[in-house]
C-alpha cells in the first residue's frame, strides 16, 4: 500500500473510529436506564490503591451480573479488543485479555494520550510552572506578535484555539511529521480563540513545547517522574518524533493495567495513595462541566456525557452553527457525570463516579467483520447494564 493511501486510511480510521466510540455498542436498549446506575449504593470504605499489583475482587460480592460482564466480554472479543479491565472500588473484579496478550502487554492508545498531556498541564500548573490563563505564546515564541498571541493554554486544552483545522493536515501530515512541533506550530490562525470548536490533532501538539518551555523538563521525562512513576504505571511510555519532541496528541505507549491506575487516578480525584498528583480542581475543571460553551461533549482533552450540545469531532464547528439538539449526550442513558479518555480504534478509559467503576478497553484498528465496534456506548454497559449494587450482583 503506497503512502498517499495509507495516510487516506488513517484519516477516515480517526474520524469513523472517534464516532463509533461516541455511539456503538449494541442498540438492544441496555442503557436506556442507566441514569440511575450507582445511585443510593453504600458507603464505601477507605479507598484501596493498588501496589505493585492490583488487588482483586468477587465481581458478584461487588455488586455486579457476572452473566452481563459475561456477555460484555464478548462483544468486546468479537470486536477484535486485546484487553477488558474492570476495576471497582481499587479493585480488579474482571479482565480479559485476548489475540496473544497478557496484563503487561503494550500499545499505541492513541488519542487517548490527550487525556494525559492534559494532566501534564494540570500538574505544571500546581508546581506554578504556568496557568492554563496564560497565552500559549508565552512558551511558543513564534506565536508571539501574531493572531494566535491570543490563545490561551486553557483553549489548546479545551480544543476552541481557533488554530488551523484541516483533516488532510491533522491525519495526512502530522502523525508521519519528522518534527511534530515544528508543523503544527507553522500553521496559521483560522478563527478567534473561543469561536471555533474542533478536534484539533495540530494545535493539541503545540502542548508539547508549552510543557517543555514552561517546566524546563522534556515532556516524556517529566510525564515518566510526575505521572507515571507516582501511580506504579510501570509499562508506559510516551513516544517521540525523530526531532526528539514529545508526542502528546497520540503516541502513548501503555497497558489495560496501566491505564486502569491513571483512571483511577481521576476517580480519586487526583490523590493516589494520600499523595496529591493533581490537585482535585483540576479534575473538576478537567473531567467536570465542559470547558467551553460550544461542545457539552468536552472537558480538558477528556470526553464528557454531559447533556447539551454534542459535537461531530470530524468536523470544525462554530459558535453560530451545527451540532446536536441541547439535551444530546454522548453516551445516551449512562450517568451525566461518567466520562471518557478515547484513541482511535476504541483504546478507552471509562471513569463512573457514581459506582466507583473504572473500565479499560484496547485493542487493534480494525473492527473483525460482521463485529459492532467496542466503544463508549458499549463499555459503558459495565455501568448501566451490569452493575446492580447489590453484594450477590443479582439485581
Amino acid at each position: 500500500m503506497g503512502t498517499v493511501t495509507v495516510r487516506s486510511v488513517w484519516g477516515c480510521l480517526a474520524a469513523a473510529c472517534l464516532l463509533a466510540s461516541c455511539s456503538s455498542g449494541n442498540d438492544d436498549g441496555a442503557v436506556a436506564d442507566g441514569a440511575d446506575a450507582g445511585a443510593g449504593a453504600a458507603d464505601t470504605p477507605a479507598a484501596v490503591y493498588p501496589a505493585a499489583e492490583w488487588e482483586r475482587a468477587d465481581a458478584a460480592e461487588a455488586g455486579f451480573d457476572e452473566a452481563k460482564l459475561d456477555e460484555i466480554a464478548v462483544a468486546a472479543e468479537q470486536a477484535g479488543s486485546n484487553c477488558l479491565v474492570v476495576v471497582h472500588e481499587g479493585r480488579i473484579v474482571d479482565e480479559h485479555y485476548w489475540r496473544g496478550t497478557t496484563a503487561t502487554s503494550t500499545q499505541e492508545v492513541f488519542s487517548a494520550t490527550k487525556s494525559y498531556a492534559s494532566t501534564l498541564v494540570g500538574i505544571a500548573q500546581a508546581e506554578g510552572h504556568l496557568s492554563v490563563d496564560d497565552p500559549a505564546a508565552a512558551y511558543i515564541d513564534a506565536w508571539a506578535g501574531t493572531p494566535s498571541a491570543e490563545v490561551t493554554i486553557e483553549n489548546l486544552l479545551s480544543n476552541d484555539s481557533g488554530r488551523r483545522y484541516d483533516a488532510a493536515i491533522d491525519y495526512g501530515q502530522l502523525p508521519f511529521a519528522a518534527d511534530m512541533d515544528a508543523l503544527a506550530i507553522g500553521l496559521d490562525q483560522q478563527a478567534p480563540p473561543g469561536t471555533t470548536w474542533a478536534y484539533n490533532n495540530s494545535a493539541i501538539q503545540t502542548l508539547d513545547t508549552v510543557i517543555r518551555e514552561a517546566t524546563g523538563t522534556d515532556t516524556a521525562a517529566y510525564a515518566a517522574d510526575k505521572l507515571f512513576a507516582p501511580l506504579g504505571m510501570a509499562h508506559s511510555t510516551m513516544t517521540k518524533d525523530a526531532a526528539g519532541n514529545t508526542k502528546v496528541f497520540m503516541g502513548l505507549q501503555s497497558s489495560c493495567e496501566d491505564m486502569a491506575r491513571f483512571g483511577y487516578l481521576f476517580l480519586r480525584d487526583g490523590n493516589w495513595d494520600g499523595t496529591e498528583v493533581v490537585p482535585p480542581e483540576w479534575v473538576e475543571a478537567a473531567t467536570g462541566d465542559s470547558s467551553q460553551d460550544l461542545n457539552s461533549a468536552y472537558g480538558y482533552l477528556w470526553w464528557l456525557n454531559r447533556p447539551g450540545r454534542v459535537l461531530d469531532p470530524a468536523r470544525a464547528t462554530t459558535a453560530q452553527a451545527g451540532g446536536d439538539a441541547d439535551d444530546a449526550q454522548l453516551v445516551p442513558g449512562a450517568p451525566d457525570d461518567m466520562y471518557f479518555a478515547l484513541g482511535l480504534g476504541d483504546q478507552i478509559i471509562a471513569v463512573d463516579p457514581g459506582s466507583e467503576t473504572v473500565v479499560v478497553r484496547l485493542g487493534g484498528v480494525d473492527v473483525p467483520d460482521g463485529a459492532a465496534p467496542f466503544g463508549a456506548r458499549a463499555i459503558a454497559r459495565v455501568v448501566t447494564d451490569a452493575y446492580t449494587g447489590d453484594p450477590d450482583g443479582a439485581g
